[in-house]
């Protein structure tokens, strides 16, 4: 715990940017928006690593090894937003507290379950995650923050390209498919 006794700046304000020149009221909204992306990510990065951890299989090399790349793109993507951010005046969202007050997406419990069913949560959750940054990047466009719609287009890219991968590893002639057993 800090023993600072003087705070800099207080979570939820926003320190004006003379260098960006994006109007303080744009900003609130467009940092209120990147303060969900990150804590979405932020749920999205501790189920993926949960993945990665619990896999098993005949596949478990080659899902391990996506699995934590997936994990790393969306903690990459995290830091990007977070630094947009602040760079826009705000400060992101780093408490737990915060973190799940924030994110609109909610991780499945800490049970295990086989590979198919996770990786099937894994996609309900890429689905609104990328539908949450598709939204946010018109909210960008639309209040003139062609930086911020630009790198959320670029991380929607890299999210979109790993559901994309999780789709073909639930195809039905991969893992264990009870279909194929009856």
């Amino acid at each position: 715990m800090s023993t600072q006794k003087t705070v800099q700046q207080e979570f939820g304000t926003v320190d004006e940017s003379d260098a960006l020149r994006l109007d303080e009221e744009k900003a609130e909204q467009i940092i209120e928006a990147l303060n969900t992306d990150l804590a979405d990510a932020y749920v999205l990065y501790h189920q993926l690593r949960k993945h990665h951890w619990n896999v098993e299989g005949a596949e478990f090399r080659d899902l391990h090894i996506f699995l934590g790349d997936a994990a790393e793109n969306t903690e990459e993507a995290a830091d990007a937003i977070a630094e947009r951010a602040q760079a826009l005046g705000g400060t992101p969202v780093a408490s737990m507290g915060k973190l799940q007050e924030y994110a609109t997406i909610e991780a499945e419990d800490e049970d295990v379950y086989d590979i198919r069913a996770s990786l099937e949560n894994d996609m309900e959750m890429y689905g609104d995650v990328i539908e949450s940054l598709r939204d946010h990047i018109e909210l960008a466009e639309n209040l003139g923050d062609h930086a911020t719609a630009q790198l959320l287009r670029e991380i929607l890219v890299e999210t979109e390209d790993d559901a994309h991968h999780i789709e073909h590893y639930l195809e039905d002639d991969t893992l264990v498919y009870e279909g194929a057993m009856q």
